[in-house]
């Protein structure tokens, strides 16, 4: 099967294209090669087109494509709404002229990576008013320590619960917002050219090569970085907020089995949680990992952002039934092998 895979420098999309390239398929890879993501340095992977979707011509590399495997975005979390229009730029409008490219080619069939982001904070149930979505967290209720978001309705504590696809996108910030936008795009490609997308929904990514210094690092490598300095870990709030970690290797698999499964979906996209299905709260990340380093123990400074997501876990049922997808490293697992995984500096 022949591959275009946009952000193939990337730290997920790296991974994807070895283990596509691995089960014998022909992968054409393109990256923009963005500054905030790999430097100025200007080493550049000579068989990875230098291609920004946002203005340069696709038309050539979408020739005998069989399947698109859209990995390309800014990424980090947008959350001044100065951010906005680099979102816009780059994820939604780079998005809408690949498809658009692909449109042309006579192309059919695309896996998109989205992200649980498009979710915002998860959904909660209350003994009052059942299954509801978060109240935004009151300023007096932070500052006096009490993390958890309130009920809409009636006030009272609720308690989180997994979500699934069905779930209602409530984005909260900018890279957010774009992650929704580039599924709507993909969708009304799809309604037009009678087309197939295939929406992957990655939760907390971590392993080998995640970037280290830039917008892209995530808490995870965050923490890996401190406690390479010799640092202790920064837990925000208590550490108590919920998250799944999944592999990177896990997530490559489940794009190459994306890849091969998309052309049996209906047209039209589906999307699908990518988890481990093994929640873990961000504390007991950082003891992880601190432990397997043998580093200092990690602080909870109580230090909170009010936008920030307090707990969030879903379901990855879905992706087991229509991609044969299961994670198969444990974030106990995983997570202590980051210790020593080397990062991606710029």
């Amino acid at each position: 099967m022949r591959i275009l895979l946009t952000g193939a420098a990337g730290f997920i999309g790296g991974h994807i294209r070895s283990q596509a390239l691995a089960r014998g398929h022909d992968v054409v890879a393109l990256d923009a090669y963005l500054p905030q993501a790999h430097g100025t340095g200007g080493a550049y992977d000579s068989s990875i087109h230098r291609i920004d979707l946002r203005h340069d011509p696709l038309d050539e590399v979408l020739d005998g494509i069989d399947v698109v495997c859209h990995q390309a975005a800014m990424v980090g979390n947008g959350v001044d709404a100065q951010d906005l229009p680099d979102y816009a730029e780059h994820n939604d409008a780079g998005t809408a002229r690949l498809l658009a490219a692909m449109s042309r080619a006579g192309g059919r069939d695309l896996v998109l990576a989205s992200s649980m982001v498009v979710y915002g904070d998860g959904r909660y149930t209350c003994p009052v008013d059942g299954d509801v979505p978060p109240a935004v967290r009151r300023e007096d209720d932070l500052a006096a320590g009490r993390f958890d978001p309130r009920c809409p309705v009636c006030g009272g504590e609720i308690t989180w619960r997994e979500i699934g696809e069905d779930t209602p996108f409530l984005p909260r910030t900018s890279y957010a917002a774009s992650k929704v936008a580039q599924e709507h795009y993909a969708g009304a490609w799809c309604t037009l050219d009678d087309a197939r997308t295939v929406a992957l929904r990655y939760h907390n990514v971590y392993g080998p090569g995640m970037p280290a210094d830039t917008p892209y690092a995530g808490v995870a490598a965050i923490f890996r970085s401190a406690i390479a300095r010799g640092e202790a870990p920064q837990v925000f709030e208590d550490g108590q907020q919920v998250r799944d970690f999944v592999h990177v290797s896990d997530v490559a698999r489940a794009n190459v089995l994306a890849i091969e499964r998309v052309a049996v979906h209906p047209p039209g996209l589906t999307p699908y949680n990518i988890a481990s299905g093994h929640p873990f709260t961000i504390g007991e990340m950082a003891r992880v990992l601190a432990g397997a380093a043998d580093g200092a123990p990690p602080e909870l400074t109580g230090d909170y952002r009010r936008f920030d997501v307090r707990h969030v876990v879903a379901s990855p049922r879905a992706a087991t039934e229509g991609l044969g997808f299961t994670a198969e490293i444990a974030p106990e697992v995983g997570l202590a092998q980051l210790a020593t995984d080397p990062l991606r500096r710029r």
